[in-house]
């Protein structure tokens, strides 16, 4: 007699750099925040640079995410898009019935949860004119008290996890000291590892974007 063996949800994690060491990054965090029945898979872009820190790269990383999407949409349950401006991700719910969510979109609308002012902690002063507009895009606008930068290049840091710490610690502090946050996030997917090891430093919620798209998208998934 056979065994009925029941199939592992899937969600595909779309990472818009190309940097493949980020996404297998990026699928170990949403992993360990999936919850059991559920298998994450990762897809690196081949066409954006290795970090994008630009307006026009992440405007740019959009079709080919959508891309990805089609391509390997009928091989999941559910799609993350894994770039804090969400490149591509309005594409993906106008074309396919499939359950998405991106990790900028995922992380305001937590931080956000019980009408907790926000703000954002991230190293791309060239992305801000997209991180303020996704406030307004969520309706979050009254709650929201603007994004804080790391000093120095980001792609500098990113080869520096100490200095990178350091640096997004003091901009978390400035989002609450001056700006009034009540609960901050860490603004990027490449910035996964360090959100975590900052999350144990502040009172404040300290929000990790890809953790909360990982349990975002198993809730409208399992709904």
């Amino acid at each position: 007699m056979g065994q009925n063996f029941e199939r592992r949800a899937r969600i595909l994690l779309i990472n818009p750099n190309s940097n493949e060491a980020t996404t297998a990054m990026m699928v170990a965090i949403a992993r360990s925040a999936a919850a059991d029945g559920f298998d994450i898979v990762g897809a690196t872009a081949t066409r954006a640079p290795l970090m994008i820190v630009s307006a026009d790269a992440l405007e740019a990383a959009a079709s080919e995410v959508e891309e990805i999407a089609r391509a390997r949409g009928s091989e999941c349950d559910g799609i993350i898009v894994s770039a804090f401006g969400d490149p591509g991700l309005a594409g993906i719910k106008a074309a396919m019935k499939l359950p998405a969510v991106g990790i900028g979109e995922s992380a305001m609308l937590e931080a956000a949860e019980n009408g907790r002012r926000f703000g954002v902690a991230t190293t791309t002063p060239l992305l801000k004119g997209k991180i303020d507009a996704l406030p307004d895009t969520l309706g979050l606008r009254a709650l929201y008290t603007g994004t804080r930068f790391a000093d120095g290049d980001p792609q500098e840091l990113m080869r520096d996890p100490a200095q990178l710490r350091a640096a997004l610690a003091a901009a978390v502090e400035a989002c609450i000291a001056q700006d009034g946050a009540e609960a901050v996030i860490i603004g990027g997917g490449p910035l996964g590892e360090a959100a975590r090891e900052l999350q144990p430093m502040f009172t404040v919620p300290v929000v990790a974007p890809i953790p909360s798209a990982a349990r975002r998208i198993i809730r409208l998934v399992t709904a």
